[in-house]
């Protein structure tokens, strides 16, 4: 069955590659997590190479398809997907790949290990999810990312957390729960946006993704793109903002808390250099452990 639903194109040789996740719908508060995942797949000029049939996953009604016209004439239907693609991350000793889509409706469990089944497949080293989440956060200052990890002794090595969440979840945490079950390493990324602003694309929660996931994967990721678009979204916000005394009054004391907070919080941070040779000693741990598990040829 998952061979009918994982449908794989291509089969490109990839060095040491991590995969990165982002969907549409209840993990992608301001649309930060999908803005950051569509971002690295331009910039990175990401190839499409594998898929998840979306019948069995999603349903239609929620997420319907859309028709279109082809040059103003053949009309065709645009399916929701979750596609995967794979990109050469230029300046680095690794190789990306890119899962891009909607959260499914349905099947979770199969639909995760289906993403589990494609990571072991081309050799992914690591499952790193991207989300994005509505809080008590200012429009005018950086957004905050906060991490967890599936494995205790991953979390420890990458100076990340114990989520101490209680709740509803989506497909990002069903899948990192599946990844723990499998044993395979996985972390997740999420900024927060200003819940005050739901609505309105987060280029801002967009940016602190990708420069966090860069300092975690040591990579060099260029998002003076979103920096721009950033600037632009602060400045319309605050606009917005401003003509509202009550909710302006709300956003100051929203700064006031941060900046208080700022400084504490980003000095308890490893850097991006510790973390990338904690992770690489991670991996190898683990590939030594393996290799000692293993059955020995005689």
């Amino acid at each position: 069955m998952a061979s009918i639903e994982l449908r794989i194109d291509a089969r490109p040789t990839l060095q040491r590659p991590v995969l990165v996740a982002a969907f549409r719908g209840w993990n992608d508060g301001g649309q930060g997590a999908t803005l950051a995942g569509g971002y690295l797949a331009r910039v990175w000029e990401a190839e499409r190479f594998a898929e998840i049939d979306p019948e069995g996953f999603v349903d239609f009604q929620a997420n319907r398809p859309h028709v279109s016209l082809d040059e103003g004439m053949t009309r065709t239907i645009d399916w929701p997907e979750n596609a995967f693609y794979h990109a050469r991350v230029p300046g680095a000793e690794r190789d990306v790949i890119l899962l891009l889509g909607v959260e499914p409706s349905l099947r979770w469990r199969t639909f995760s290990g289906l993403v589990i089944e494609l990571a072991r497949d081309f050799g992914a080293e690591l499952v790193v999810t991207l989300g994005s989440l509505l809080a008590d956060v200012p429009h005018t200052r950086a957004a905050p990312v906060t991490g967890t990890a599936s494995d205790p002794a991953l979390v420890e090595t990458l100076g990340l957390q114990h989520s101490r969440y209680e709740g509803p979840t989506g497909i990002v945490g069903v899948l990192q729960d599946a990844c723990r079950d499998a044993g395979f390493p996985a972390a997740s990324l999420w900024a927060a946006v200003p819940h005050y602003v739901s609505l309105a694309p987060s280029p801002r929660a967009a940016r602190a993704l990708c420069d966090r996931l860069a300092s975690l994967l040591d990579v060099a990721i260029d998002t003076t793109e979103l920096a721009e678009a950033e600037d632009a979204y602060s400045e319309q916000v605050t606009e917005a903002v401003s003509s509202d005394a009550e909710t302006s009054a709300y956003v100051e004391e929203l700064e006031r808390r941060t900046d208080e907070l700022d400084l504490e919080e980003h000095e308890e941070l490893p850097s991006g250099d510790s973390l990338a040779a904690e992770l690489t000693r991670f991996l190898r741990e683990r590939d030594e452990e393996s290799d000692d598990d293993s059955p020995r040829e005689r």
